[in-house]
């Protein structure tokens, strides 16, 4: 809109400005014919006395006789003396310029001297053959206000400027509203593909204008597309995990009764299992959010995740402590956000002595892939600065004197990573250590 106003401004104003100079044009030679007539006039009713004499004899127009009027005449002989002048200039000092030779023609603008009344003046020179046959040159001029001139340019000036700052002004109305109604589509376009991504809705609707069709209709067979991939992969994985726990336990059983090569092959069996373990769950949340994936509820995990672990740790007499938005949503698969949510809790509920927080909240004016903030704080020994960055590897642990294979954190970073979302740990207030969420989510709408 604001280019069109633009270019709009600048055809308008050369069109003004083009119109104007026609206008001023057609005005000037208007005055020029003006001038003309009453020249003609004026020579008309002259009767040439003599070489240096000549005397108007008809009547003329009455503005000549009326000082003042704003119309003034002016005769004078070969050598420039004044030979009569129209009762108009009295009390006036009108210049009409200098001589003219027979056939010559001067015009110009002016102004009466010590006022700001400007004239246009007329002289034409003339020669006659006096009474005894002789030559005689004589200078008629003629002298109008332009006051009636220039107020006529100006009113139409005006009214030039209005009009077409009118039209502009209507014009770009009735532009925007008319882009308006045909860029309807499209914003209702970004509406939907909002919800997509926000999960209100699992595709784009349908009846869309003809240009829009294609693009929505390819956009629709991306998300069946994208859901298809990310079952076929789990279905896969799952599959695969089968396939593979089976043999894994086989050969467990089957090992000899060497206590050192047992434990070398059970430290390795071990190892796969995780390995395993891993990355099923790194490409089972490989597609991070799914367009047209449903919101999950937060709070209900949370509570259910709470409920079982102070069973496990029931022997810890643990403080487990949740400060919760009910309306807090994650957009993404419910399992990814269990998987994440119970390792996180797990590990500090493991470590912590006697107390365990999370708090879940939704930040508004953070994008939506970290609009949902979860902090877990527990009050355990923490993690040191200086292994933060190696407990999220794969295999990395801060005690290695403690069973595991290191592979919780660094599964949670890998699927937090995949959603777009970000991990850091720090320090708690609570003493031990304390990890920060940022998921994609929402506030409920209900």
């Amino acid at each position: 809109m604001l280019s069109v106003f633009v270019v709009l401004v600048v055809f308008f104003g050369l069109t003004v400005f083009l119109l104007d100079m026609l206008f001023r044009r057609a005005a000037e030679n208007s005055l020029h014919e003006v001038l003309d007539a009453q020249m003609v006039a004026l020579v008309a009713a002259a009767d040439p006395d003599g070489p240096e004499s000549v005397t108007p004899t008809a009547m003329l127009d009455t503005r000549f006789e009326t000082p003042g009027s704003g119309l003034y005449a002016e005769i004078r002989s070969g050598s420039g003396e004044t030979i009569w002048r129209s009762q108009s200039t009295t009390g006036t000092e009108v210049q009409f310029g200098p001589a003219l030779d027979g056939g010559g023609r001067s015009f110009f603008r002016t102004e009466i001297a010590g006022t700001d009344i400007r004239l246009a003046v007329l002289s034409r020179g003339i020669v006659w053959d006096d009474l005894h046959g002789k030559p005689a040159r004589f200078t008629f001029s003629v002298a109008s206000s332009l006051e009636a001139y220039e107020q006529q340019v100006s009113s139409f000036r005006q009214q030039l400027i209005g009009w077409f700052m009118g039209l502009a002004l209507l014009f770009v109305a009735t532009l925007a509203l008319l882009l308006r109604w045909l860029s309807e589509p499209v914003r209702r376009l970004e509406r939907e593909i909002r919800e997509v991504e926000a999960g209100a809705r699992e595709k784009l609707g349908d009846e869309w204008p003809t240009e829009l069709a294609p693009v929505t209709g390819n956009l629709n067979a991306l998300l069946d597309g994208e859901r298809t991939r990310i079952r076929r992969y789990r279905d896969t994985l799952g599959n695969l995990a089968h396939s593979l726990k089976t043999p894994l336990a086989v050969m467990r059983q089957s090992l000899g009764s060497g206590a050192t090569a047992k434990d070398a092959l059970n430290t390795e069996i071990d190892r796969m299992s995780g390995i395993i373990e891993h990355q099923m769950k790194r490409a089972a949340a490989s597609g991070g959010v799914l367009l047209g994936q449903a919101p999950v509820d937060v709070a209900p995990i949370v509570s259910e995740l709470r409920a079982a672990l102070l069973k496990v740790y029931g022997n810890k007499d643990l403080l487990f402590e949740t400060v919760l938005a009910p309306e807090a949503q994650f957009i993404g698969d419910r399992a990814d956000l269990t998987e994440l949510l119970g390792n996180l809790l797990d590990n500090a509920c493991k470590w912590a002595k006697a107390r365990v927080r999370i708090a879940v909240s939704v930040n508004e004016e953070a994008g939506s892939r970290t609009a949902l903030q979860l902090i877990i704080d527990d009050d355990g020994p923490g993690i040191a600065e200086a292994d933060r960055a190696r407990v999220l590897q794969r295999g990395g642990r801060a005690d290695e004197a403690t069973p595991g294979h290191g592979l919780g954190l660094a599964m949670v970073h890998d699927t937090v990573a995949l959603y777009g979302g970000s991990l850091r740990i720090d320090g708690s207030s609570f003493g031990g250590a304390r990890l920060e969420l940022a998921l994609p989510g929402r506030r409920s709408a209900s």
